[in-house]
């Protein structure tokens, strides 16, 4: 049965596969492999982030739409979250 999950593309393998982490509720839940062609042109990279319905029974990818302006947003909160570790770290010398 088809459901939509936030994916995120952890690697590519040997410029052909693509690794996706399938997130529910903001935890991996799962991953699937898909041929690097099967996503769209603009997220064929890694830490992109789609939208993407999975038929996890049949391990397929059923269609992604790349989200952009929610990877920057993660991008984004992960900068801050290192730059005030980083902050943290700085003060304890």
């Amino acid at each position: 049965m088809p459901e939509t999950y936030t994916t995120v593309l952890d690697r590519i393998v040997d410029g052909t596969t693509a690794v996706l982490l399938l997130e529910a509720d903001e935890t991996v839940v799962d991953e699937l492999t898909v041929a690097v062609e099967e996503l769209p042109d603009d997220g064929r990279h890694e830490g992109a982030v789609f939208d993407a319905t999975v038929d996890r029974d049949a391990g397929e990818l059923l269609e992604a739409t790349y989200r952009e302006e929610v990877e920057r947003d993660r991008r984004e909160s992960v900068r801050k979250r290192f730059d005030r570790l980083s902050e943290r770290l700085s003060d304890e010398e």
